[in-house]
């Protein structure tokens, strides 16, 4: 290709120079000749063959200098083929270099080609191209580069660059030949000296040399141009220094260039006021030197960088002051060129304070503008200008820059953009590398700014990654050495404030703390290679913190994006992690705090602490766009800004002054994984950590975690600020939880610090409660700057920020306290096992429970303070508890005895005897006395199997709720009494929790000495007065106790050796001494006297607890006591509780009934007395085969005598039930062996007295029913055993005692007795039927009782009030009635029996029933009253008138029997029906009443007529029967001769009355009427011998038993039977006569007032009968007076009723009856027959 090009290029010379240039043309034929000529075939060679050849480019070089345009770019096209095809004859390079000058004047495509040849000449040709060849290379760029065309300037600059550049590449490729090349020549040196240099080196030194004077302005010594543009010289100087740095470092030639040209030219001019191209060139030129150079320019460094920091703070041009951050960021960036100028300058002695002054630089920059940033009192979002673009102008930023320093009040008017933000203070193409710029361009204001966090962040991050892995081993040295960037792989900071897990300060947390708990301080690394450079780091943090510090808090608190803010804390926090690491403590601490106040600013805490009570969370507000809030003096930029910019804040009342917001949570995880990574070296600086972490808790608490809104730097609509602060507070929450989280993985990394370190950290967390009385510690401020232009001083960071202020909110619950003993909890739970293996000074468990126990008890903290105090301590003593409890018991029984003792002694400062409280502070002092016990019931549930030393402590701590108080009595001789009494009814349950689980749970696990602790304990419950259920349940636990120790051992051997006469003190001896046999029976005995001893309790419910369960000890183990441990518990246990009880009886003797607290001894002694009897009963067998029972049952019954002279009902029901079932235990032996001794003090007891109430009272609120009964029962008991020797005497004094039981008795709860017996009158019939009725006497009174036992149901006088009152003894009449038969039947042959009246009482008790009849009222279900009156009389009169009629009874006796008997006849005849109770079935009543009449009749006709018996009586039998035959009522006039007393009789019949005409209706019991009337007609009948009713003969002589059944005794044995019969006659008749003529003139009066109408059928049927039997009777002769002048035997009846007869016959007559009338004309005929008519 390039033989065809130069062919065809030379063709075309040829053709166009035909003409005027004949030279040329030849020229150009001869070269093409020659090309043609050559016969090689490949490119390389064709070079080769035409570099042999001079001549051929002699028409290129002719036509160059023609100036002819054509020629000269066919020339220049044909030399660049040859040069780039190193086709060149070396020997025409000087006359190719003439003609490439000589066509620079030609046009743009030949400039072109000749600068595209150029690179290409000296890179193929650079052996040659040198010195003058050079020069004359060079001159042609820079001629080129002179021209006007931009295309040809720009590009002939780059080719020129490019030249020297190449110059600089043979110096490194002569260097690398080594001694191969020769010296050209020398070269002087700014100290005088000469360098010899061979050639390439020469040709670089007079390059550079004349560059260097070129750019100054100067001629140069050997290039032959002059006026280089200084821009372009200070280009192609960076270009040599950024491409062969190493040169300026290996040729000192070059070197002294630097130092003697270079240096000082860019220090004068930055020193001048250089335009922008020209300041960019020459800063760049400076930092490519600070980067590579500055080993060899020292001085001129250190120079330069003084001048950079000037500019920085004084200069107004924000281009330069940006240019000059600009080089400091790159700088802080190269953490290693940052360490070598401190190395150089700083940390010499004497030595320039570069990097000192720089940092103080950064804190005036940082505050010079407050507006611009948005300083305030917090952090806030940016906003952005209003009213402009993103960008100010560069004439606006200039106008800003350099203003007159009075900055306007209103942040949002100006058109500032307020804030750091990347949107607004970044640049895309920094100043620094805009070198086509001539101007400075349009730079943000707050750009400065954002580069100053730029060098902070650089220099934190290049501090971590130096000096981290030095702190850990050598195998995570080496993994951690491959991250290239610590902390940017965390979230988009635009969306998460989060500090990234992965970041330094948190991935030494993420390693393993286990592995390696204690961080390596660097310095102590003596022999490592880096050893040097540490402490160079460690003198850079410890001289310039104070400046870092300040302008990062300056920072914190101005108004910055995310992504600037997260930057700006993680800077923050590694700079403080770098500082701990070194264990630099001031820096470290000073970052702490104000990365502390940081996270929780004062002015928010203090409004918390002026708000008063916490607040629930609420929805957030409406950001405010305020710049700044609250109040002034937060962080100390006060100290770092003009009086003026102070002025200038803006002071505005922000509604969330007192809530946290996610930036504050930002930088409080930042403080905490601080924490986390330092934790073993931070020492006292724990407090800074822990405070901050207490007073961000106080806020959340107070604030209800409410999360704040993070405010806008300013006023205006600015929508991505306002999605900002959205963002941030939605993600409150999460930010929250992680630092939740990193909260708790600060405590859980104290697992494995050392001893020593955790004891720190207990120390601090104490440190965090609140010490009363104290001086209040000076409120924390932020580090001072120093004035102007003077060196930053070293601040005083204090360690502790004062929390609380005295306001009325801390009346609350001090929720700064309540953090520290959550936190105390929390290291305790996870350092739990160090807590127990090491000694407890050494551990931290003493200072940690002390410092509890001192919160708990103190009356100056708050009662939730206390309460979280004490149930803190529980929680870490019930967790250590379960973590010993699978160790060894020698180490467990050790560890469970502190914990144990940490109970007792949290208590001890609430028990001390001289304890100053208050109402309230004594409540508090319960509460935490409650919580205590109560862990002491966890700890005894969890572990209580496990526990194997303590139980005297734990007994120690139930007894705590005790106290003993000392009563001086008003009397002077009488001794001091100490009562026993519970701090607080509160108390009682909680300390009786853990009482409650060693009794039920824990019994084998106690030690044998703490059983008389367990006792004592128990007794003291029982004996408290505020809570009686406790009592009670204590009261069961005796049993629980008993049966423990039973179980323990097969028999009680209680001896009476054991029983002392001083108390129990020999009991209680034996029982604490274990290792005696009897040890077990004393502690049994002594548990039974504690036992008695609270049966005496005042409470009601608690002793009758005791009581039975005392009786229910003995009973359940009685077979394990011998005879003789029976009679001595009976003595010691039972008899002394009796005795007490009837001691506090007889003291209330003399109380009013109504006194509860004598109902409730009197229900004490009735349980008393219940387990007494069955103690008694169930072990009589025990108790007799013992040699003392006598004297025991003696003593017994002495008790109950005395408890019976009390005369209370409930009582004596007990003793006399005791008495009934102890003695029906004696019945039940088979061979009795209580002896007739003991039996008679049993009856003499019995036969004391009714059970009656003391004041003698009957009535219902006194109810005897049961005691009644019990005695009754008692006496059937009794009996069965002593019958044999009951005597008539006991037997009358059994009857007396009986009667007046009965009559005593109140009616009770029981139902009516009208259909059944009470249980009460049930017993007594029961005994009447049980007692012996053989011996003489006993059945006549048995019977007289009896009777009155019959007789008691009708002797009421009120029978409905009776019923009421359910007193009626309806029932037991009737079962007294049978009773009575059965006596008096089995008795009939017993004269006594009569002669006693016994009999008579008995059938008179049987008349009263009978006669009331319907008039008693009460009605059974059953039979009647009156008709078990009328059986069992019919039953006795059958049984006893045989004997009656023979025996030789008192005639007074006799009659009065018959008087009964006819009492008894006339009561069953008679009934007064009106008066029935309704239902009563009259007419069946009637045939019963009929039956009995006819059977008694019987049995007393005709008996009746005896002589013996009156004739009143007989008389009182015929008037019966007379009035019960009335069938009609009668007449008024009528009435008075049959009810009254009139004796006129038929004389008044005779006469006439008036008619009526109401017909009265007949009697109910018409056929018993017709009986009677029929009976009457039997008496007055005729009765011979012949008609004499069927029967015994009546004999003469007396003795004949036939004669003597019918007569009485003392009838004469003359009198026959009709004498019997005509003495009822002649009672009868007169009865009989008056009865006829009633109805006879009855039907005389009424009839004819009827007219013919018939007379109604009952009057009809009834003068029909009387008629028909007054014309059939004969009566008795001797019956019936005889009539004057008449003489008639049988008929004189009719005689006396003549007169009425005459006149019936008349009305009958006249009315036309004709029944009557023929009636009555027989009865007329049979007188008529009488008169002889």
């Amino acid at each position: 290709m390039t033989s065809q090009l130069l062919a065809s290029e030379l063709s075309n010379l040829i053709q166009e120079s035909k003409r005027k240039h004949n030279d040329l043309r030849q020229a150009a034929e001869k070269s093409l000749e020659e090309l043609k000529s050559i016969r090689a075939g490949s490119e390389a060679q064709i070079s080769d063959e035409l570099t042999q050849r001079p001549n051929f480019v002699n028409p290129f070089i002719i036509a160059c200098g023609t100036k002819n345009v054509k020629f000269t770019g066919i020339a220049i096209v044909c030399l660049q083929r040859l040069i780039v095809s190193r086709a060149l004859p070396r020997s025409r390079l000087s006359q190719v270099l003439e003609a490439l000058q000589q066509a620079t004047s030609a046009g743009l495509d030949v400039q072109l080609k000749i600068l595209q040849a150029l690179p290409s000449l000296l890179s193929n040709y650079a052996a040659d191209v040198k010195g003058e060849l050079l020069v004359t290379a060079l001159n042609v760029c820079f001629i080129l580069q002179s021209s006007k065309n931009a295309i040809v300037n720009n590009t002939s600059a780059a080719t020129l660059q490019q030249l020297v550049v190449s110059v600089f590449d043979k110096v490194v490729a002569e260097d690398k030949t080594g001694q191969d090349s020769q010296i050209v020549g020398e070269v002087p040196l700014q100290d005088g000296t000469t360098l010899p240099l061979r050639a390439a080196a020469m040709d670089a030194w007079r390059v550079f040399n004349d560059i260097c004077l070129l750019t100054e302005g100067q001629r140069p010594e050997y290039l032959r141009f002059s006026g280089l543009p200084q821009t372009f010289g200070l280009e192609l100087i960076e270009s040599v220094l950024t491409n062969h740095a190493a040169i300026f470092t290996s040729h000192p030639e070059q070197a002294d260039i630097l130092r003697a040209r270079v240096m000082p030219f860019i220090i004068s001019a930055l020193r001048g006021r250089p335009n922008f191209a020209t300041s960019v060139r020459l800063v760049r030129i400076l930092y490519t030197l600070l980067r590579r150079h500055l080993s060899i320019l020292p001085d001129e460094s250190g120079d330069a960088l003084e001048i950079l920091t000037h500019l920085l703070d004084m200069d107004t041009a924000l281009w330069k002051r940006s240019l000059c951050m600009e080089v400091f960021r790159g700088v802080f960036a190269d953490h290693v060129l940052l360490r070598r100028i401190f190395g150089m300058f700083d940390a010499q002695e004497g030595g320039k304070k570069i990097l000192r002054n720089l940092t103080a630089t950064f804190v005036r920059v940082s505050t010079e503008k407050p507006t611009v940033i948005g300083l305030g009192h917090q952090s806030t979002i940016p906003v952005a200008n209003p009213y402009g673009g993103s960008a100010a102008s560069a004439d606006q930023a200039m106008l800003e820059a350099s203003g007159a320093g009075i900055i306007t009040s209103s942040v949002g008017s100006d058109g500032h953009n307020t804030g750091i933000s990347t949107q607004w203070s970044t640049m895309r193409v920094p100043c620094i590398d805009q070198l086509d710029k001539t101007d400075a361009p349009a730079i943000p204001e707050s750009y400065i700014y954002s580069l100053t966090l730029a060098c902070i962040t650089s220099l934190s991050e290049g501090l971590a990654k130096f000096i981290l892995p030095l702190t850990v081993p050598n195998d995570g040295r080496k993994k951690r050495g491959t991250k290239a960037d610590i902390g940017r792989d965390s979230p988009a900071p635009s969306t998460d404030e989060r500090l990234d897990p992965g970041d330094k300060s948190s991935l030494e947390r993420s390693s393993s703390f286990k592995r390696n708990p204690v961080p390596v301080n660097p310095l102590t690394l003596e022999n490592h290679p880096l050893y040097s450079e540490v402490k160079i780091c460690a003198a850079f943090i410890d001289e310039c913190w104070p400046a870092i510090l300040a302008t990062c808090s300056t920072f914190l608190y101005a108004a910055l994006d995310s992504e600037y803010y997260h930057g700006l804390v993680r800077s923050f926090q590694k700079f403080t992690h770098v500082a701990g690491l070194l264990q630099l403590t001031t820096p470290r601490d000073a970052f702490l705090t104000t990365l502390g106040k940081a996270a929780v600013p004062p002015n928010v805490l203090t409004a918390c602490l002026n708000a008063g009570a916490p607040r629930t969370p609420v929805t957030p507000s409406e950001p405010t766009n305020s710049i700044f809030s609250n109040a002034r003096g937060l962080l100390s930029v006060e100290s770092l800004v003009s009086p003026t910019v102070e002025k200038q804040r803006q002071v505005s009342v922000d509604p969330s002054a007192g809530t946290l917001n996610t930036r504050n949570m930002l930088c409080l995880r930042a403080l905490l994984n601080l924490g986390i990574a330092l934790g073993p070296t931070l020492s006292a600086s724990w407090n800074i950590i822990l405070e901050t972490l207490q007073q961000a808790d106080f806020v959340l608490f107070c604030s209800g975690k409410a999360a704040g809104r993070t405010p806008l730097a300013a006023k205006g609509p600015d929508h991505l600020a306002e999605q900002e602060a959205s963002t941030l507070l939605t993600n409150f929450s999460t930010e929250i939880r992680a630092v939740e989280t990193a909260a708790s993985r600060l405590f859980e990394s104290t697992i494995d610090f050392p001893n020593p370190a955790f004891v720190e950290v207990v120390g601090a967390v104490c440190s965090l409660l609140e010490k009363h009385g104290e001086a209040p510690s000076t409120p924390g401020s932020r580090p001072q700057s120093p004035a102007s232009g003077g060196g930053l001083k070293t601040p005083s960071v204090p360690h502790k920020r004062q929390l609380s202020v005295s306001t009325p909110a801390l009346t609350g619950p001090n929720q700064e306290d309540q953090f520290a003993l959550a936190k105390l909890g929390d290291l305790a739970s996870i350092n739990i096992e160090r807590l127990l293996i090491y000694d407890p000074e050494v551990s931290g468990w003493a200072p940690l429970t002390s410092e509890l126990i001192i919160a708990l008890s103190s009356t100056l903290n708050t009662a939730p303070v206390r309460a979280r105090a004490a149930e803190t301590l529980v929680r870490i003593l019930l967790e250590a508890a379960a973590a010993v409890s699978s160790q060894p018991e020698e180490p467990r029984g050790a560890i469970q005895q502190r914990l144990l003792e940490a109970f007792r002694d949290s208590l001890l400062p609430l028990q001390a005897p001289h304890r100053e409280v208050s109402v309230t502070s004594h409540a508090v002092d319960v509460d935490i006395h409650k919580i205590i016990l109560e862990g002491l019931k966890s700890l005894l549930e969890n572990c209580g199997e496990s526990l194997v030393r303590g139980w005297e402590v734990t007994f120690q701590i139930i007894d705590t709720i005790f106290t003993d108080k000392t009563f001086t009595p008003e009397k002077q001789d009488t001794e001091k009494r100490s009562v026993l009494l519970t701090r607080s009814v509160k108390l009682i349950r909680p300390s009786f929790a853990s009482l409650q689980l060693i009794c039920s749970d824990f019994l084998p696990s106690l030690p044998n000495a703490c059983f008389l602790n367990l006792v004592d304990t128990l007794y003291k419950f029982c004996t408290q007065d505020d809570e009686l259920n406790v009592a009670l349940t204590t009261v069961t636990f005796f049993w629980a106790i008993s049966d423990f120790l039973s179980g323990r051992g097969r028999s009680m051997s209680i001896t009476k050796d054991m029983i002392g006469e001083a108390g129990d003190e020999a009991l209680i001896k034996l029982a604490a001494d274990s290792s005696h046999k009897g040890s077990g029976a004393a502690l049994w005995m002594l548990l039974l006297l504690r036992l008695t001893s609270v049966a005496t309790d005042q409470r009601l419910e608690l002793r009758n607890s005791a009581i039975q369960t005392l009786m229910r000890i003995m009973s359940a183990y009685g077979d394990s006591l011998s005879p003789e441990a029976w009679s001595i518990c009976m003595k010691s246990v039972i008899f002394r509780l009796m005795a007490s009880i009837e001691k506090e009886l007889q003291a209330l003797a003399g109380v009013s009934a109504k006194d509860k607290s004598q109902e409730e001894w009197k229900d004490t002694a009735i349980v008393v007395v219940q387990g007494v009897s069955s103690l008694f009963a169930s072990y009589l067998t025990v108790l007799t085969a013992h040699n003392s029972f006598t004297e025991i049952w003696e003593e017994l019954l002495d008790h109950f005598r005395v408890l019976l002279d009390l005369k209370v009902l409930d009582i004596n029901a007990a003793t006399y039930s005791a008495v009934r079932d102890i003695l029906h235990r004696c019945a039940e032996q088979d061979r009795p062996r209580v002896g007739k001794e003991s039996l008679d003090l049993a009856w003499d007891l019995w036969s004391r007295g009714i059970p009656v109430p003391k004041d003698g009272k009957d009535d219902k609120s006194s109810d005897n029913q049961k005691c009644l009964l019990v005695w009754v029962e008692a006496l059937l008991e009794l009996y069965s055993l002593i019958q044999q020797d009951f005597s008539v005497e006991r037997v009358r004094r059994m009857l007396t005692l009986l009667r007046n039981a009965m009559q005593h008795a109140t009616p009770g709860a029981y139902a009516s007795d009208v259909e059944f017996v009470t249980p009460l009158q049930g017993k007594i019939l029961e005994v009447f039927r049980m007692v012996r009725t053989d011996l003489s006497g006993v059945p006549s009174a048995m019977i007289t009782q009896v009777a009155e036992f019959v007789s008691l149901a009708f002797a009421q006088e009120d029978a409905a009030k009776a019923a009421a009152e359910k007193r009626t003894y309806v029932a037991m009449s009737k079962e007294s009635m049978s009773i009575l038969q059965g006596l008096m039947i089995k008795s009939s042959s017993e004269r006594d029996i009569y002669e006693t009246e016994a009999f008579t009482t008995a059938m008179s008790a049987l008349a009263k029933p009978i006669v009331l009849k319907y008039s008693f009222k009460t009605t059974t279900r059953s039979d009647q009253p009156w008709k078990e009156a009328t059986k069992t009389s019919l039953a006795v009169l059958e049984a006893t008138l045989p004997y009656i009629r023979t025996a030789d009874l008192p005639r007074p006796i006799v009659q009065h029997i018959w008087e009964t008997i006819i009492s008894i006849a006339n009561g069953i005849i008679s009934a007064d029906y009106p008066d029935a109770p309704p239902g009563t079935d009259i007419l069946a009543d009637q045939t019963f009443d009929i039956s009995s009449f006819r059977k008694l009749r019987e049995l007393i006709i005709p008996a009746l007529g005896a002589e013996v018996i009156l004739d009143a009586t007989r008389k009182a039998y015929a008037e019966g029967l007379f009035r019960t035959s009335i069938i009609h009522a009668p007449a008024p006039a009528e009435a008075s001769i049959i009810y009254g007393s009139s004796n006129e009789g038929l004389t008044t019949l005779y006469k006439s009355r008036p008619g009526r005409t109401i017909d009265p209706p007949p009697t109910k019991r018409t056929l018993m009427a017709e009986v009677c009337l029929d009976e009457l007609f039997s008496l007055v009948e005729q009765h011979d011998e012949t008609n004499l009713p069927s029967g015994p003969e009546i004999s003469i002589e007396p003795p004949t038993p036939s004669a003597a059944s019918f007569l009485p005794s003392e009838i004469p044995s003359m009198e026959t039977s009709r004498d019997l019969f005509v003495r009822l006659s002649q009672t009868a008749s007169p009865y009989l006569i008056l009865r006829c003529a009633l109805s006879i003139r009855g039907y005389i009066a009424d009839q004819p007032l009827r007219g013919r109408m018939p007379q109604p059928l009952s009057q009809r049927k009834e003068l029909a009968r009387i008629l028909r039997a007054l014309v059939d009777l004969k009566s008795e002769p001797d019956a019936i007076p005889d009539t004057p002048n008449v003489d008639s035997e049988t008929r004189k009846h009719l005689l006396r009723l003549y007169p009425l007869l005459v006149s019936a016959i008349q009305v009958a007559g006249t009315a036309g009856d004709d029944k009557v009338l023929k009636l009555v004309r027989e009865a007329l005929d049979v007188v008529g027959g009488e008169l002889g008519v």
